[in-house]
């Protein structure tokens, strides 16, 4: 059994899917369903869990400056924007009990639910009052597309609902044998997209691949955030047709 006595009661903290290390801070509601009910909560018990489009809202990625993930939260959450930070469970050992720790997945991003407008402003604001050298927040550029009038510029990436909800499902699973991974350490299996059908992943949709001598499902939210499920059986698996 694993000991999680020591774990903080806020570990469940919707739109943190866990807690940053040691601080105990909590971050408000994931924004699923009514934007207003717990991802963790609503993954383990069961319940369906998707984003429903509000208005002119997005999900945009921000980048985030080097060792500031906490301090980027509790900024955008007191703009009164929500806001997802994914997560990874980390086992350790302590006593010779074993423990279930969460850190930071991407500590360089944040995922921000808003209106461009309020993107702008938030990011403006950041640059007004931020005391140090370096902006605490910036735009991450979809690098793949131009825009329409500066063919030399890039838009800021913005991720489409379906492929948050997938990326905010497997992210709110504490299993620490999901992990980030690369396009440059990984030999993706087949060109298809599979859905899980079965187990702890039912629901996930991504590529399948070969990962540390196992096979798993990789969900490829952008270039840079690649996420890996732990070992998944192929009769635990089927190819993902959307209608």
């Amino acid at each position: 059994m694993e000991d999680t006595t020591n774990l903080s009661p806020k570990a469940d903290a919707s739109l943190y899917n866990g807690q940053p290390t040691d601080t105990g801070l909590s971050c408000p509601s994931a924004g699923l369903t009514s934007r207003t009910s717990s991802t963790s909560d609503d993954i383990r018990n069961g319940v369906s869990v998707e984003n429903v489009p509000n208005g002119n809202k997005q999900w945009f990625v921000l980048r985030v400056s080097y060792g500031r993930i906490d301090k980027a939260k509790t900024f955008v959450e007191a703009k009164g924007l929500e806001c997802y930070v994914p997560l990874r469970y980390k086992e350790v050992r302590k006593q010779g009990k074993k423990r279930i720790i969460p850190i930071p997945l991407l500590p360089s991003f944040i995922f921000v639910y808003a209106t461009a407008e309020q993107v702008e402003t938030l990011l403006h604001d950041n640059k007004v009052v931020a005391n140090e050298s370096k902006s605490l927040l910036s735009y991450y550029f979809n690098h793949t597309i131009h825009l329409q009038d500066n063919p030399n510029r890039n838009p800021p990436l913005i991720i489409r609902d379906e492929a948050m909800n997938n990326f905010i499902r497997l992210t709110s699973i504490k299993n620490p044998h999901i992990i980030h991974v690369t396009s440059n350490n990984i030999q993706f299996k087949l060109g298809d997209m599979f859905v899980v059908t079965e187990g702890e992943f039912k629901g996930i949709r991504g590529r399948v691949a070969r990962i540390a001598g196992q096979q798993r499902v990789v969900v490829d939210l952008f270039d840079g955030c690649l996420v890996a499920t732990a070992y998944v059986p192929k009769e635990a698996m089927r190819i993902y047709t959307q209608l």
